[in-house]
């Protein structure tokens, strides 16, 4: 019999109605005379009750957690509502059970909060049937449609770039598919499909958009997957701010269509002050109150040694960070905040309390290293940091690199940690770029974003004079700390492209041997462009609150790249490595 409507589905609409509805036995109770059972489908669940002298009775009888069944009965009010159940005004009372499939005790429980994730991962199908993974997908679904509908209604159009292309290294690892027609050469599943959309733009399709699955052999974490799905926007004709317009806007109507949340403002800060107030290109602004304070000049010539050492080094930095009086830190926190820092490469982390803000000593400044600063150096981080009575100074001292990583981790961690974060959505824009860095391995600049992105145009002369000092027409858009997405507008002339070829030391053969296919099409009346690409599973995560992108996609893949419910990768067989051209490593 057809279905009336999905479980979850069924309202008050339907009382005293016959429906049909199909679904897994979720929970069943026998109290004797009756027999109760919740029946979930993707809407939710249902509670039907069979009567002993009802005909369907034996089959209520014979039901197990996960059979597959059809129930046809009468829409009643239930007695005791249940408040937590969007169907919890009413129940069905059975006369027709139907048993279309059985089931075998199942490895976990759905909706077991206490099975671990890796036991999640290898029984995914079971997991998928739980509310969270249920609301999560079906999240994801309605957050994709919503881009779409943007999009769609904004004229771009969704035109597919291919999956099996060539390997264009500068970047993150490729992930290479062998040619068994070409025996030694290589297929490179695409990073991004960046030199296609840029194509599509020279060959005048003006407004390009794809939701695509990207690939990218890197290191994993809980918000990278080595396959992901990127929201990817590819426009001619519209400068770097009618670029952020339109993504905000894309932005906006999404998360209030999704959550019916209005985010607020966007403000946009340049990448340099991101970094000097924050340590990091993805500021989190809910911790507005937790700012650096740098110090680097005024302590050039304290006593203390490793602020000295810091200070008088070419890249090195000196930051302070004050914590407001309602947050207290025992010796042995600031010993495991310590520790922490270490990770990212500090060697210590020196604090001082202030007790009494008046005494510029150990009397009223509580801490190891105030013997080793002059009552002028104590005067200078005090004014600098307008300390209080009551409050804490935790300082990072070291090259600007470990500066600004540990200390921004340790601003998230305690600001999180101990309640400082005001607001439940903080987005801004991240401005000005740097076009590139330095690789000391490589000895050579690298591309920060790609080496298709513009440079600024008043910094176009930096590309040959002073690579370090020219800033990119790249920006970023920010959430609470996450990038959402990134773009710029890109190089379309072929003098300024050389230029910056020449500035990463990529010589001409090598160029043309990655990219001639952009470069010689760049060369047919390429028109001004740019986009931005935003990581579809990170907005779905944040939307549902999910502590890693693993939360919002069907099938992921664990830190170590495999997908434990279908034992990936897995070892094939000789013939298939000897049709590739492939040989066995050897064992040791």
């Amino acid at each position: 019999m057809q279905r009336t409507n999905y479980c979850g589905l069924i309202t008050d609409d339907y009382l005293n109605q016959q429906v049909t509805v199909k679904g897994w036995v979720h929970r069943r109770r026998d109290l004797g005379g009756l027999i109760f059972f919740d029946l979930r489908d993707r809407e939710g669940l249902l509670q039907v009750v069979a009567e002993p002298d009802s005909s369907c009775f034996s089959d209520a009888n014979e039901l197990k957690h996960e059979y597959v069944v059809e129930v046809t009965g009468t829409v009643r009010s239930r007695p005791n509502p249940n408040k937590d159940l969007k169907t919890g005004n009413i129940e069905v009372l059975a006369s027709s059970i139907i048993i279309l499939n059985t089931a075998i005790p199942t490895p976990i429980l759905v909706d077991d909060e206490s099975v671990s994730e890796m036991n999640r991962m290898a029984h995914r199908i079971i997991d998928l049937r739980g509310q969270k993974m249920r609301n999560n997908i079906m999240l994801r679904t309605k957050l994709s449609h919503e881009i779409r509908c943007f999009l769609n209604d904004e004229g771009f159009l969704d035109i597919e770039t291919p999956f099996l292309t060539r390997s264009t290294p500068e970047g993150a690892r490729d992930f290479l598919v062998p040619s068994r027609v070409h025996k030694g050469e290589f297929y490179a599943l695409p990073q991004s499909p960046q030199l296609f959309k840029q194509l599509l733009m020279v060959a005048g399709f003006d407004k390009y958009y794809q939701i695509v699955r990207c690939f990218r052999d890197e290191d994993l974490r809980a918000d990278r997957q080595p396959e992901f799905t990127q929201v990817d926007i590819e426009t001619s004709f519209l400068s770097e701010l009618e670029i952020r317009e339109m993504a905000e806007r894309l932005i906006r109507q999404a998360f209030k269509n999704v959550l019916n949340v209005e985010l607020p403002e966007f403000p946009v800060m340049t990448y340099a002050d991101a970094m000097y107030y924050y340590g990091s290109d993805k500021p989190d602004l809910r911790l507005e109150n937790l700012k650096f304070v740098d110090l680097t000049a005024q302590l050039k010539n304290c006593g203390f040694k490793v602020f000295n050492d810091a200070a008088n080094r070419a890249d090195g930095r000196i930051v302070a960070l004050k914590l407001p009086s309602s947050v207290t830190l025992s010796r042995k926190e600031i010993d495991e905040l310590t520790k922490f820092v270490g990770i990212y490469g500090a060697k210590g982390l020196a604090y001082i309390k202030v007790n009494d803000v008046s005494k510029l000593n150990e009397e009223g400044l509580q801490s190891p290293v105030v013997k080793f600063l002059s009552a002028e150096d104590l005067k200078i981080i005090v004014n600098a940091t307008n300390a209080q009575n009551g409050e804490i100074i935790l300082f990072g001292a070291d090259k600007a690199k470990v500066v600004n990583e540990a200390m921004g981790a340790l601003r998230l961690k305690i600001g999180h940690e101990k309640g400082l974060a005001v607001g439940e959505w903080k987005p801004l824009w991240v401005v000005d770029f740097p076009m590139f860095e330095y690789d000391d391995e490589a000895d050579r600049y690298v591309a920060c974003h790609h080496p298709f992105t513009s440079p600024k145009d008043e910094h176009i002369d930096k590309l040959t004079t002073n690579p370090a000092e020219c800033l990119a027409k790249a920006y970023d858009i920010v959430l609470n700390g996450w990038e959402l997405g990134g773009g710029s507008i890109r190089i379309y002339r072929s003098d300024i492209q050389s230029k910056v070829f020449d500035a990463l030391k990529i010589s001409k053969k090598e160029a043309q041997n990655k990219f001639g296919f952009l470069l010689d099409n760049l060369q047919f009346g390429a028109p001004p462009h740019g986009g931005i690409a935003f990581g579809l599973d990170r907005i779905a995560s944040m939307m549902c609150k999910a502590e890693s992108i693993r939360d919002v996609i069907a099938f992921p893949k664990t830190t170590k790249g495999q997908c434990l419910l279908t034992s990936a990768p897995n070892e094939v067989d000789d013939k298939q490595l000897t049709d590739l051209g492939i040989a066995r490593l050897p064992q040791n």
